[in-house]
Formats: C-alpha cells, structure tokens, sequence
C-alpha cells in the first residue's frame, strides 16, 4: 500500500479527489490537512506518508511553507489552478504537476509515473529514488492562461510558440494570442525538449507548426498561427537546431 495525504483547503476539491483516488487499491489515504498551520502540525505529530497530492495556495499561505518548516522525504503531486507556481513546485521533490480540474487520465498517469519509481514491494531507498525521479524530466502538458475573468486551459500541443514582447511572454494558438506568467527562460526548461526549440532569444517554437525553412542567406522558419512572417534561427543556434529538427 502506499500512504497518502491530501492537502487542500477547499473542502469539495478535497471530496473530489478522495473519490478518484478511491478507485486505485494501492493507494491508502491516511489524511487531509487543510491549511499550512494544520499541516506543519499533522507533520510535526504523525509518520510522513509516501506521496502526497498537495494544493499550492491555501487559506494561510502556500503549501511550500509546510514543507520549509518541517522537510520531508514523501513525493509530492501538486495540484493547482495556478501555473506560476509551477517551476518552484518541479523543484521541490515534486513527481508531477496537475492543474485544476484534475483529468482522471492525468492523475492515473501521475500515480503510475510514481509507481514506476517503486520496487515491487514499494520500498527502498529514497536518495535512490529521488536519482530516478531527476533523470526524468518533467514537463509542461497544459497552461493556465486568463481572459478577462475568465480562466483557460491551453494544451501545450496546440501553442505553435511563445514569444517575448515587451517584457511580457505571450503564446500563439491557431485561435489567439495569449499571455502567460512565465519567461521563455522558465519555458525552455519545462518544455518538452523533442517538440519545442529556443530559436533566438524571443522565440521558442513548437516543431509540429513548422510551414516552411529557408536556409539562405540565413536560417528562417515560417509557422502556422505565427502573425510574424518569418523568425530567424540565431547563428549560433542553427547547428543544434538542424539536429533537432532530425532527432
């Protein structure tokens, strides 16, 4: 079995969750904890579980604060409606990153991910483990972008490419162009690596929207969507972006 806690401060979410982990006979759900105060506590008093599906914004402050004030050696799924808390959570013995609402898809795909680390009888090492899980870099499916009021889940397969303009990073679906909050800096580490590629300084483009390259008198890439005519490869990143477009 594996032990589980659940962190999330609002109560039907937490339900929610508890129903669809429900479904999977490995995992034993020990607790929820709703706040950073009653989670530094629940810490501070009980065993630590082995992974944790934790929310990123509660009531009193953020769930990175539980895990500040009193470590832990569980692995942790964060679960969240917001995205710029993103790359702290990758850094912070996270396994994977759900954004709300959770697809059943997504969180069976977390939940095998971590069993993957595990041996048959779900123990060993953990410094082991935490070896395993960096090899295996996470990345970045889905964005939270927001219109008006409104919140909107953009795929990151249907982001032609993200682009820098005056300070502020914007993505390119076949609908619109969209903000975001985060750098292309960010970006370049969380993207698939395979599927996006950091052409200049302003541009990162997603390989499946390639319309056209011309080679001379420099590297240019055409793309579906773009409303730029053409974006030019820097020169010092044609060799590796030639590799790419073969790898």
């Amino acid at each position: 079995m594996i032990r589980t806690l659940i962190i999330e401060d609002e109560k039907p979410a937490a339900r929610k969750l508890e129903r669809m982990l429900s479904v999977f006979p490995e995992i034993e759900l020990v607790a929820k904890v709703e706040s950073v105060e009653e989670g530094i506590e629940w810490f501070t008093q009980n065993d630590h579980p082995q992974l944790i599906f934790s929310d990123i914004v509660l009531g009193d402050g953020l769930s990175f604060d539980i895990f500040e004030k009193v470590p832990t050696k569980a692995f942790i799924i964060y679960t969240t409606a917001f995205d710029q808390y993103t790359l702290k959570a990758f850094k912070l013995n996270s396994i994977d990153y759900l954004l709300k609402p959770i697809l059943e898809e997504d969180l069976s795909a977390a939940i095998e991910k971590f069993k993957s680390f595990l041996p048959d009888d779900n123990s060993g090492n953990v410094q082991e483990i935490k070896q395993l899980i960096k090899k295996e870099k996470t990345t970045l499916s889905r964005i939270l972008v927001k219109i008006g009021y409104n919140l909107k889940i953009i795929q990151t397969q249907e982001v032609s490419c993200f682009f820098s303009e005056n300070k502020i990073v914007y993505l390119q679906t076949q609908e619109r162009t969209y903000p975001s909050d985060f750098t292309l800096d960010e970006l370049e580490d969380v993207l698939d690596e395979k599927t996006f590629f950091r052409v200049n300084r302003q541009f990162i483009i997603n390989s499946e929207y390639i319309k056209n390259i011309h080679t001379s008198p420099n590297y240019k890439v055409e793309l579906n969507f773009q409303p730029e005519e053409e974006i030019t490869v820097s020169r010092d990143r044609v060799k590796d972006f030639k590799d790419w477009l073969v790898s």
